[in-house]
């Protein structure tokens, strides 16, 4: 197999990233952004997948400095200019936490447990963090 053709190949991966984490509960929700924009930086196609206790990592009421660490949600407002622009919320987890869509990033989707599960699985890997 020539070098063009593996090459090609590896480019027609995509990557899911699985946020379960609340985002200051533990380094896993800053560490899934940091993938997610290396992976943008290669310019793999990735997508971004928030339930559980990950879908407060994309509501906009988020408080860092009161527990006093570093925010890095605000490196949210990157994903556009790293072309990672599917990011998908699980309906079910923001009804069982009583949230709102009301979302500090562009571009998400809410979507019913059958249609998050059917669209999360259409990706070649998958990261759960």
């Amino acid at each position: 197999m020539s070098a063009a053709i593996y090459e090609e190949k590896q480019t027609d991966k995509t990557i899911a990233i699985v946020n379960t984490q609340a985002p200051f509960s533990s380094a896993d929700g800053k560490e899934a952004l940091d993938a997610a924009l290396i992976f943008g930086s290669y310019e793999q196609a990735t997508s971004l997948f928030f339930i559980g206790d990950g879908v407060f990592q994309v509501i906009g009421e988020q408080n860092a400095s009161a527990i006093e660490i570093k925010d890095y949600l605000k490196t949210f407002s990157a994903l556009e200019f790293y072309d990672i622009e599917n990011i998908y919320v699980c309906q079910q987890s923001l009804t069982e936490r009583n949230l709102m869509a009301n979302f500090h990033i562009d571009n998400v989707q809410v979507l019913a447990n059958e249609a998050f599960s059917q669209r999360l699985h259409q990706h070649n890997v998958i990261y759960r963090f």
